[in-house]
């Protein structure tokens, strides 16, 4: 598109659970009724709890902007699913945080594929009543067999998440407490150190209750199964806190992965102008401000950090402003190793071998 026109009356997204928001929850987070009031473009969401579902739906067609993760982003680019985007007709790109705006999971060649969304890590959720009010400091607690501070063993009470993606954890954990295996990049794993990982996994198999991906059934696990820990999203805190439920997070010692979304446009999107009127929507700093509040990210818009009455200007520190470079982003594995070998294992191997995982082979 090279001008943008008259909006087509609606627009419909892809999206992170708790990432469009109308106030249907709570009143006070809604940043789509302005946006359809003021543009003339209906919003009609779809969510996907999983980066592969999100691929797959943007494969099936007739929609026209995806949320993307990193570990999907470029898989739409080079499926050619997505389109490059004009930031020319973006006003408000010169605000988007210098740290995202060339960022490799949507800049190729030099071209941008999406406009940055929200960020954040995957943290540790655990119980404060069943760690005594001690945080832990360590993934070990979902990745070993050990006694909580409650003096049960965590075995049958922690989770992990249902994405092949999740590897890279298991990796980054290995990274620290087994330096011998010389990972370096959690999303770049040889033969060996990707075997190390899916041991570590089977190993954990055992452990866990449940295999989460949808946001709200880990909240009713945490609420009413007894999970006393797990990765989790700031979003699932948040609302175990604003239910009142005896929920803490940290990012260990060990660090964490993490998400950067970018919002990508289809390459056959049937809506243009409602979606590039929508990208621009996306950047202004109060709808930034009130959906890292809400779902507990870091804005892609710096100046959406002071002055939001929902966010407070404490708000872009506590959820981890500063913590960028302590994140490991998600991205697609490839064979391509990044340091000039290419004997890495390439995303599909992760796909089959977690299913095998949590199949329990």
């Amino acid at each position: 598109l090279q001008q943008v026109g008259a909006g087509e009356g609606a627009v419909s997204i892809v999206a992170w659970p708790g990432y469009i928001e109308r106030g249907e929850t709570d009143k006070s987070y809604d940043w789509v009724s302005q946006f359809e009031k003021d543009s003339g473009c209906k919003v009609s969401v779809k969510t996907a709890a999983t980066s592969d579902e999100m691929v797959a739906l943007m494969n099936d067609g007739g929609f026209d902007l995806v949320t993307a993760s990193g570990d999907a982003s470029l898989r739409l680019v080079s499926g050619g699913r997505v389109q490059e985007i004009n930031t020319s007709l973006i006003p408000s790109w010169g605000k988007v945080d210098k740290r995202l705006q060339n960022a490799p999971w949507h800049t190729v060649n030099g071209k941008h594929y999406g406009v940055p969304y929200q960020w954040g890590p995957n943290v540790l959720a655990y119980n404060t009543d069943a760690f005594k009010g001690q945080a832990p400091d360590s993934w070990k607690v979902v990745f070993e067999e050990t006694t909580l501070p409650d003096g049960k063993s965590n075995k049958g009470r922690v989770q992990a998440y249902d994405g092949p993606i999740y590897i890279a954890d298991a990796a980054l954990y290995l990274k620290s407490t087994k330096p011998d295996l010389g990972i370096k990049d959690p999303y770049a794993l040889n033969r060996d150190q990707f075997n190390a990982a899916l041991e570590l996994l089977r190993g954990q198999r055992q452990l866990v209750g449940r295999y989460w991906h949808d946001a709200g059934v880990q909240v009713d696990d945490f609420t009413k199964e007894g999970v006393a820990a797990s990765s989790s999203w700031p979003y699932q805190v948040n609302l175990l806190q604003f239910n009142k439920q005896p929920i803490a997070s940290v990012v260990p010692k060990e660090g964490a992965t993490g998400w950067a979304d970018t919002t990508m446009m289809a390459a056959s999107a049937p809506h243009p102008n409602c979606s590039y009127k929508w990208l621009e929507w996306s950047l202004n700093p109060k709808l930034q401000g009130d959906l890292a509040a809400w779902f507990g990210s870091v804005p892609s818009v710096p100046d959406a950090c002071k002055g939001n009455e929902l966010l407070t200007d404490a708000g872009c520190a506590t959820n981890g402003f500063d913590n960028f470079e302590k994140i490991a982003f998600w991205k697609t594995p490839t064979a391509d190793c990044g340091d000039g070998k290419t004997d890495c294992v390439p995303y599909y191997e992760w796909v089959t071998s977690y299913i095998a995982v949590i199949g329990g082979r």
